[in-house]
């Protein structure tokens, strides 16, 4: 058992809602975007993440998307691909298998930490299980150099 979920159980059902608000997966980081193979996005391309811009929510830059790869945005739960030059997709970044936020795009692939599933960049579907349904496609345009979410 770990030290977060120790502090909870000990807290009593009063405070536990606040604890474990504090409880992150990730070590208890801020919610950053994580790439597959490319260094992080740019903090000026990260500050215009989230904000509104006319079509949709503003997701990524598309300059912050690698070929081949792809962003996870944890925040909105939302993978964004680019399985080929100027092709972008989205996806739910919510695993089908049990529900974990997918941590990675490596190789083609985004890949869920929890039990190993992997699904394709290409189409969200599974490429590896133990996941059986594929990611659920989000809509998304590209305009000026973002992908929005519609």
């Amino acid at each position: 058992m770990n030290t977060c979920r120790r502090s909870v159980l000990a807290a009593g059902a009063a405070g536990a809602v606040t604890l474990a608000t504090g409880c992150g997966g990730d070590g208890g980081g801020p919610s950053a975007p994580e790439t597959g193979g490319t260094p992080e996005a740019s903090d000026s391309a990260s500050a215009s993440r989230g904000t509104s811009a006319p079509g949709g929510e503003e997701l990524a830059r598309t300059a912050d998307v690698p070929v081949g790869g792809g962003t996870i945005l944890k925040g909105p739960k939302v993978v964004v691909t680019q399985p080929e030059a100027g092709q972008f997709k989205a996806f739910s970044a919510i695993c089908t298998h049990q529900h974990c936020l997918v941590g990675s795009v490596t190789d083609g692939l985004i890949v869920c930490p929890c039990h190993g599933s992997r699904f394709r960049v290409a189409d969200g579907s599974v490429e590896r299980g133990p996941a059986t349904k594929p990611l659920p496609p989000e809509r998304i345009t590209v305009s000026g150099g973002a992908v929005l979410l519609t």
